[in-house]
């Protein structure tokens, strides 16, 4: 489908997905959320594809959050945002978020949706909504917990306050923070680092660590055996026992 909203590019084994509403902010509307679930499935059904990277493209901010127009249709009962992201979430490879700027609102559910999360030195990151007699509504209450804890993420939410980058890197909402002129090259080179292992190896494992997460210790085992099995049958399991007895890079074909 042709994209308005956001871009799609593909270099390589790395897609980058960029929102492209600069003018308004990079805020989330109706057509965004189509144009983002529609890459999302275009790119999980892609088997060239290794890792992807979102930004917020060129703009000096990452997303500010959601289209006023939107709440108000959610208001109404027009609209239902709860499972917003899920396209995000449940893509089978690997989703990168360099967060080129502020991200509040719906731009913080986004970031959180995905896997891994680089910042510029910039960037702020907010829940404003009890501020606006809202909580948030796309997964935000129950990601940012798991991602950050229980206390930071009240502490977030229930403030309405913004925290700068430094303060995202020590709890953990992001794992690096890169120079605003370096942070697409940071996350490509990441998203290339990922590329270059086992493409099924990669998907089991994220699959292991996100569902197993909302199991006991003891049922998450169980499937991380499971997903063990499932992957020695696979020809890039055995070509990577190989090429480690051959002491050389391996080649891996998704098989």
């Amino acid at each position: 489908m042709p994209y308005h909203t956001i871009s799609l590019v593909q270099r390589g084994a790395i897609a980058y997905l960029h929102l492209q509403r600069p003018e308004r902010e990079n805020r989330i509307d109706a057509q965004v959320l189509r144009e983002l679930a529609a890459a999302c499935e275009a790119l999980s059904d892609d088997p060239d594809v290794r890792a992807v990277v979102l930004s917020g493209g060129e703009g000096p901010v990452f997303s500010l959050g959601w289209e006023p127009s939107l709440l108000a249709a959610e208001a109404e009962g027009e609209a239902v945002l709860g499972h917003t992201f899920h396209s995000l979430v449940h893509m089978p490879r690997p989703v990168i978020c360099a967060i080129n700027g502020d991200a509040f609102s719906a731009g913080l559910e986004l970031a959180l949706a995905c896997d891994i999360r680089l910042a510029c030195p910039e960037a702020r990151f907010a829940f404003p909504e009890t501020a606006w007699g809202l909580i948030p509504m796309a997964g935000g209450t129950q990601r940012l917990a798991r991602i950050v804890g229980r206390a930071a993420a009240l502490n977030l939410i229930l403030t309405a306050e913004p925290i700068d980058a430094e303060t995202a890197l020590r709890i953990g909402l992001v794992s690096r923070v890169a120079p605003r002129d370096r942070l697409l090259a940071e996350a490509s080179a990441l998203a290339e680092r990922i590329a270059a292992c086992g493409p099924i190896a990669v998907r089991y494992a994220k699959e292991a660590v996100s569902r197993g997460l909302d199991m006991s210790l003891e049922q998450a085992l169980r499937f991380e055996t499971d997903l063990t099995i499932i992957l020695q049958t696979t020809e890039d399991r055995a070509e990577g026992v190989r090429a480690f007895l051959e002491k050389r890079a391996p080649e891996f074909h998704g098989r």
